[in-house]
C-alpha cells in the first residue's frame, strides 16, 4: 500500500523540475497549454495552405472551362483576351456616392452603406 501512495505522490504531488528549477504547477499547466495551442495553430496553418491551394486550383479550372467554352482557336485567344481587357478599361465605374444620394432622397429612412 505504501508503494501505491508513493506512486500517486510521484505523479500528482511531486514537484516538477525543469533544468534544475522547481516549477509552479500553474506555470507547468500554462506551458503545456501553450505547446498544445502552438500545435493546433500549426495544424490550422497547414489546413489553411491546403484550402488556399485548392481554391486556386478550382479557380484555374473554372478559367480553363470558361476559355474552352468560347470555342476560339488558340492562335486567336491572345487577341480575344487583349480586346476583352481593353473593353473592361473603357467601361466607366459608377459613382456610388451619387447613387447613394439619389437613393437616400427617395428613401430618407434607409440608406446604402457605401464608403467612398
Amino acid at each position: 500500500m505504501a508503494i501505491k501512495i508513493f506512486r500517486l505522490w510521484e505523479t500528482a504531488v511531486k514537484p516538477k523540475y525543469e533544468g534544475g528549477i522547481l516549477l509552479n504547477p500553474k506555470i507547468t499547466k500554462v506551458t503545456s497549454d501553450i505547446e498544445k495551442t502552438k500545435d493546433r495553430i500549426a495544424e490550422h496553418q497547414s489546413r489553411l495552405r491546403e484550402l488556399e491551394r485548392l481554391k486556386t486550383e478550382l479557380e484555374n479550372s473554372e478559367i480553363v472551362a470558361t476559355v474552352r467554352s468560347v470555342n476560339i482557336p488558340p492562335a486567336d485567344l491572345e487577341a480575344f483576351a487583349r480586346a476583352f481587357m481593353e473593353q473592361r478599361k473603357s467601361v466607366p465605374v459608377p459613382d456610388l456616392t451619387a447613387i447613394q444620394s439619389a437613393y437616400t432622397e427617395e428613401n430618407p429612412k434607409e440608406g446604402l452603406d457605401v464608403e467612398g
